[in-house]
């Protein structure tokens, strides 16, 4: 079950959002001042904070460092009507994971907290960072060269599939570098319309356009002495590719608005679902960027190239969300491990954690035996016999289980995903990658 707790003295603020998670299937408790927030965490915590930053009682870093010091690796999100560049700066320094303007819509919002909600349940090692299971050769090989990497201050791209763990590699090596004590900040960039893209990531002064009745801090301020992840970098537009180019050669942003730049201390982690070096040959990617991030390139093999992580990930995974209350009691049946060890996992990791969450939903007792999921039924149901002859690749099977799935749905990619085991924004990419985006979509 996803948990938030809700902290803002404006009733009517608390209420809306109150409502609107509940129906987005989220648990919630609200609270209407620091002092009532932090009694409310120490008595049920939950697994995500969000509140408002000025209150009559403090504000909501009074409320982060409370629930930080019960619960260290609780995500917490600020919001505030008067943003300010060195209010959102300390928000971000102080261990926030965002810090976003009101007025805010809820979908925003929502897209933060579903972007967060899982962290606080991440196994720690012993220096505070982040694990990976990690029991084949090929990722522990991957692992190593990340902790290397992450000793020098040059730039990385991590090239990998949707949904193998691009973002745990991030945090890894912000986590073994030198820049640990300071902020880890990530922005998707396929998240925001082009015009949106630039003000979150330069941030903007006080009538830059209309609407921009305060200054923003944009995601590099945020992210000053720390780490910034670029995730779906091949997603940036064209036209905002030379100002990455510029920042990333200058060190230097330019506010949206303002007259004189501003300098930055910032290690940049690309990460990308696709491989850049065809988006430059498409001309999708400017080359002398690509060049420019490609010094240090991770690549991240899918998880059916290192079968020896799939069982460990899926005991991870039924830790990770058994109940409280029978926690330690579910197993999964040599059955079901038999089904999870020889699928092909075309979601990855990611899918992976969707197939034993909905095992646990439906799981009569506390043994999954798979009955609920059957691995690969969608691919043998429409596909014809004809099309799993030998030597037809593991792309065009995956091109053709989401046709015949989008089909099967008439062209719903929200069911699409959930029939696949897979996020919706993976849907979206592989549309537009197998160039099936003619068809309906919703």
């Amino acid at each position: 079950m996803k948990e938030v707790l809700i902290v803002d003295d404006e009733a009517a603020m608390r209420e809306a959002l109150e409502a609107n998670f509940r129906r987005h299937g989220w648990r919630v408790q609200s609270a209407a001042g620091v002092g009532e927030a932090l009694s409310a965490f120490q008595q049920e915590p939950s697994r995500l904070v969000i509140t408002d930053m000025r209150m009559p009682d403090g504000d909501g870093l009074q409320v982060m460092e409370g629930v930080r010091k019960c619960m260290p690796e609780t995500p917490v999100i600020l919001l505030t009507a008067y943003a300010s560049v060195p209010d959102a700066v300390e928000a971000m320094r102080g261990g926030a994971c965002d810090y976003l303007q009101k007025p805010i819509s809820f979908e925003e919002l929502e897209s933060a907290a579903e972007r967060f909600v899982g962290r606080a349940s991440e196994p720690a090692g012993a220096d505070g960072g982040v694990e990976a299971v990690a029991e084949s050769l090929s990722f522990r090989r991957v692992l190593e060269q990340a902790r290397k990497v992450a000793r020098s201050d040059v730039d990385i791209l991590i090239e990998a599939e949707s949904g193998t763990g691009k973002e745990v590699v991030a945090r890894i090596i912000h986590q073994h570098s030198s820049r640990r004590t300071g902020p880890f900040v990530a922005v998707n960039c396929s998240a925001f319309p082009e015009n949106l893209l630039e003000s979150e990531l330069f941030g903007h002064v006080r009538g830059a356009f209309t609407g921009a009745q305060n200054a923003k801090a944009g995601k590099f301020e945020l992210a000053q002495g720390g780490t910034l992840l670029l995730d779906e970098i091949g997603e940036m537009p064209l036209a905002l590719q030379p100002k990455l180019l510029r920042v990333l050669q200058e060190r230097e942003i330019d506010r949206l608005g303002d007259t004189k730049p501003v300098h930055v201390d910032v290690r940049i982690i690309a990460t990308t679902n696709r491989p850049l070096h065809q988006q430059v040959k498409n001309g999708l990617f400017r080359a002398d960027l690509y060049y420019r991030l490609h010094v240090v390139p991770l690549s991240i093999p899918p998880l059916r190239d290192r079968r020896e992580d799939i069982l460990p990930l899926a005991e991870y995974f039924l830790r990770k969300y058994e109940p409280a209350e029978s926690r330690g009691m579910f197993r999964i049946s040599k059955e079901l491990s038999e089904q999870l060890k020889w699928h092909d996992w075309p979601g990855n990791v990611r899918e992976l954690e969707n197939v034993i969450r909905r095992e646990l939903a439906f799981a009569a007792g506390t043994t999954l035996d798979g009955r609920e999921v059957e691995l690969g039924s969608e691919l043998r149901e429409d596909a014809a016999p004809g099309e799993l002859r030998p030597g037809v690749t593991m792309h065009e099977m995956q091109r053709r289980l989401l046709e015949a799935t989008l089909e099967a749905t008439g062209g719903n990619r929200t069911r699409a995903a959930a029939l696949m085991g897979v996020s919706l924004r993976t849907v979206r990419n592989k549309i537009r990658e197998y160039g099936l985006a003619g068809r309906r979509a919703s």
